[in-house]
């Protein structure tokens, strides 16, 4: 599925006690997503309702609007913000006639693909692809009927085609796993051979400045954009901050959603997390929702076994954080939107246990109390480790 230079209409729901200006934001969030794909946003649709609808996801009424809007408007796209059952889709697909339709799950999955440089990456990719794709093969056959083999007839042709294809798909799917496992024994061996450097690890929500700390950081060249999901393969560098060696990953970022298929298949990409020491948890400070976002990332280490470590908050981006002035006369509770920096640097401090520190990577403000820090933390560890090595004193 190629979607470059195409144009998008997006689609997503409010449901009771959710609130409509987050609901705007993850759509935001979703036309971001489809940019990163290739694809130009148009419209977005918000319909609310009490829970999805099990037929159409949507309401029918909402439904016939898209539609003839997709019809008037050329549009090739409509991306739904959550992952569409089988049923779902081909019953909005017999609406939606002139636009294709997919969700979430499927763009990340055609943005993952376009990203993949690796082979290893490409091989996570499509054990992805198709851990997504096998519950939903029987609608890749409505065209002819076929699951319901014709003429009315049990186990005819078009249900043993899709079988058939189930059974090609499983097939490619074990045989994924068997060369991902080579691979990961393979990069089990690298990591063991890397002695007993500390290893650090540079994780965060997607798009948030982790390759371009690591560039700074590593003095490396790791592609970085702003862009989601610019950064698939996982890099390593050992890194020297004065006279102290450590390792330090960059890993692929996490988002709103992601896809189980995808976390599964990069569980071994996820190793250099979870053996790591200490994670360097990267946030955009200048972002509205980067509470939620440091939620998200919160829930997806644990998820993957990584939560119980220690964390260095790296509050990135504040040339480019902005806030609104609290009315003092305002009968509106002050909310984070109205902290100025200082303000929720304070109110951080005194809340949190977690060690954090506030930088600006692009200006490179506040890096040298970052590289003083992570220093800290480094020799600390080895001293630890190694408690009669003095190389460091």
């Amino acid at each position: 599925m190629e979607i470059k230079d195409y144009k998008a209409v997006f689609v997503g729901i409010i449901k009771q006690n959710d609130d409509e200006r987050k609901v705007l934001e993850y759509l935001e969030e979703l036309e971001f997503l489809a940019e990163t794909a290739g694809a130009k946003g148009d419209k977005k649709f918000v319909q609310k309702v009490d829970k999805p609808d099990g037929a159409t996801y949507i309401r029918s009424g909402k439904l016939e609007e898209i539609a003839e809007y997709c019809k008037e408007n050329d549009i090739d796209y409509v991306i739904f913000d959550d992952e569409l059952t089988g049923i779902q889709q081909r019953n909005i697909e017999k609406i939606v006639k002139t636009a294709a339709v997919i969700d979430r799950t499927s763009l990340i999955l055609e943005i993952f693909t376009q990203r993949a440089r690796t082979s290893y990456a490409k091989l996570q990719v499509e054990l992805a692809r198709y851990n997504y794709m096998l519950p939903r093969l029987a609608g890749m056959w409505t065209h002819l009927e076929r699951q319901r083999g014709g003429m009315g007839a049990r186990g005819g042709m078009g249900e043993k085609q899709i079988e058939i294809d189930r059974r090609i798909v499983k097939e490619r799917i074990s045989k994924l796993k068997e060369q991902l496992a080579k691979v990961d024994k393979q990069m089990a061996v690298q990591r063991s051979n890397r002695g007993q450097l500390v290893r650090l690890s540079l994780v965060g929500y997607t798009n948030v400045g982790k390759s371009t700390l690591m560039n700074l950081l590593a003095k490396t060249d790791v592609f970085a954009e702003n862009k989601l999901f610019a950064t698939l393969d996982t890099t390593v560098r050992k890194v020297v901050i004065e006279n102290c060696p450590f390792l330090l990953s960059d890993t692929v970022g996490f988002i709103r959603k992601l896809p189980t298929q995808l976390v599964e298949a990069f569980k071994s990409t996820l190793d250099e997390v979870r053996e790591a020491d200490v994670l360097l948890h990267v946030v955009d400070i200048s972002h509205p929702d980067f509470e939620e976002q440091m939620e998200v990332v919160n829930r997806t280490l644990k998820e993957i076994d990584a939560a119980n470590k220690p964390v260095l908050v790296i509050f990135n981006k504040i040339d480019a954080y902005s806030y609104e002035e609290y009315d003092e006369f305002s009968l509106v509770p002050k909310t984070q939107k109205n902290y100025s920096l200082d303000e929720f640097k304070n109110s951080w401090i005194a809340s949190e246990n977690t060690p954090c520190v506030f930088i600006s990577a692009k200006d490179k403000t506040g890096i040298d109390k970052l590289r003083n820090d992570i220093y800290k933390i480094v020799a600390e560890i080895h001293a630890g480790r190694y408690p009669f090595d003095n190389f460091l004193w």
